[in-house]
């Protein structure tokens, strides 16, 4: 009976061991291995790939030359072949059964017609007898003229479980030796998987010596590990992209003012990234759109969200993926993606969005489609990605947006923040008078709520920053008086705007969620006074 082949989903797919095993099985002569992690990838391929393929290992590079991996056998007879064709040349000599060749960074030499036409005869002559070469470089270059001959293997990075490994491995060393509160900590780290799972899954996009060297750090720094610190060695892979930025934010939901309905939304996801979720069934969140007023805390959420759930939040400036060089618009908005997905989970923000998307409908006559193209690169990863990004977009100007980004399946929900209801202004008083080291009971909170009728969480905050400009002045103490003046001098932004405040509203009605389950009245008397 023949045996059912497999099928793969994504979700399952199989590992790179796997992926190499069947490939040197199936007698694919040349594969490229696409991989910053030399060391691993080298001893899973001699301890794990070889040895399920029954082939021999051998590994060059220009400085070593040929080097048997296989500490069984010791006649087998190579010169040092230092030399990119001369070893080539002994590759195809090589007549002693299976074996596998591992040439490590040999991307720099295939650029050569010499040895292109010799990697040509490999790829013909190496099935026949069961060879197979591989180049292992940190970077994927082959020469379009022989890019047919190869199969493409990316790496995977480590995964929940080798990291845990390489934990074990430094609290293995750590015991024993450390003071009594590193030893107060391993005891009760020991037995608390779910730590252990933060901590392995705050590490994933790290490569195995990345990850060492920060464990490492942080119980250097803090005796134990921590998520912080962890994060903080992503943060140097992406400074290095050039377009994304980390952001270190400290805002935390208690910070934020009203939007509870959106704040119950993200606090049942806080979990999602866990195994415990996949276990369950869950799947990953893919985002959310905040679309509204200017001024009302979508900013603000996206940095309190990071804090919450604890993952690195990565801000991508549009305007930096855009390069005058024809193409390079599109290979910067994928080398964003790329980075970003290396160091998920992770949040990725894009704030302002209609303004980096601005002018993807007439992109083919003012700039050659190259907006369009960018976009369309975007919004298909966002529909299609499986990655642990949870991506986070704010708009303020809903008429400028594409409305291709607006359809479900790109982002997960769509939030309308409105201006904030009398209930949500005082909270806001209160946060920003106490985060100035006062007291809000000192004051009159309910006439500065009255007398803000139509004002922004920003432009409350910039009235309580007047006001303290004001009592500073005249050597004294911020009081009522002081901030009520700054309330009279501001004209809010839902005045001066009235007319395209009105239509987001009317837009948001049937089209997204509201952020906050205070349906504010009073704004729509507002809105009846300024119409009349």
């Amino acid at each position: 009976m023949t045996p059912e082949a497999p099928v793969f989903s994504e979700k399952s797919r199989p590992s790179s061991v796997e992926q190499l095993t069947y490939l040197i099985k199936a007698r694919y002569p040349l594969i490229y291995i696409a991989s910053p992690e030399e060391e691993r990838v080298e001893k899973l391929l001699y301890h794990k790939v070889a040895e399920r393929c029954g082939a021999r290992p051998f590994s060059w590079s220009i400085t070593e030359g040929f080097v048997d991996q296989d500490p069984d056998q010791s006649d087998w007879g190579a010169a040092d072949k230092a030399e990119p064709i001369e070893a080539l040349k002994w590759m195809k000599a090589y007549n002693k059964g299976k074996a596998l060749f591992v040439l490590k960074d040999f991307h720099e030499y295939v650029k050569n017609p010499a040895v292109k036409r010799l990697l040509r005869d490999l790829a013909r002559d190496f099935p026949k007898r069961q060879r197979c070469a591989v180049i292992l470089s940190p970077v994927l270059a082959i020469p379009p003229e022989i890019e047919k001959e190869f199969a493409v293997v990316d790496f995977d990075m480590p995964n929940v479980d080798e990291i845990k490994r390489i934990m074990g491995r430094l609290l293995d060393a750590l015991r024993g030796a450390g003071n009594e509160t590193v030893n107060a900590w391993l005891a009760e780290f020991d037995h608390d998987e779910v730590e252990k799972n933060k901590i392995a899954e705050a590490a994933l996009g790290l490569t195995a010596v990345e990850i060492e060297n920060v464990l490492a750090k942080s119980l250097v720094m803090v005796k134990r590990f921590d998520v912080l610190i962890i994060h903080s060695e992503k943060e140097q892979i992406i400074r290095k992209s050039g377009i994304l930025d980390f952001m270190q934010p400290q805002e935390t939901f208690n910070g934020v003012g009203g939007l509870d309905l959106m704040k119950e939304w993200l606090g049942k996801r806080a979990k999602a990234f866990t195994p415990e979720a996949r276990a369950f069934g869950l799947p990953e969140p893919r985002g959310i759109l905040m679309l509204g007023i200017p001024g009302c805390g979508k900013s603000l959420m996206a940095k309190s969200v990071a804090s919450l759930w604890r993952l690195p939040l990565v801000r991508l400036d549009i305007g930096k993926v855009f390069g005058s060089l024809v193409g390079s618009s599109e290979e910067g908005i994928r080398r964003a993606i790329k980075t970003a997905e290396s160091v998920a989970p992770c949040i990725l923000w894009l704030d302002e969005l209609e303004k980096g998307l601005a002018g993807v409908a007439s992109s083919g006559q003012s700039d050659g489609g190259t907006t369009a193209r960018v976009f369309g690169t975007f919004i298909t990863w966002l529909q299609e990605k499986t990655s642990a990004v949870f991506v986070i977009g704010t708009a303020n100007n809903i008429k400028m947006l594409p409305p291709e980004l607006l359809r479900k399946g790109r982002f997960d929900e769509i939030f309308f923040v409105d201006l904030p209801s009398a209930e949500e202004r005082e909270t806001i008083f209160s946060i920003h008078i106490q985060r100035r080291k006062r007291d809000p009971a000192n004051y009159d909170l309910k006439a500065l709520v009255e007398a803000t009728e139509g004002f922004s969480g920003s432009e409350i905050e910039q009235v309580v920053i007047s006001g303290l400009y004001d009592a500073f002045d005249e050597g004294g103490e911020l009081n009522d008086e002081h901030l009520l003046r700054g309330i009279e001098d501001t004209v809010p932004l839902s005045r001066t705007m009235h007319e395209e405040v009105a239509a987001m509203r009317d837009w948001a009605k049937s089209r997204a969620r509201i952020a906050s389950s205070n349906v504010v009245p009073e704004q729509r008397e507002m809105t009846r006074k300024l119409d009349i």
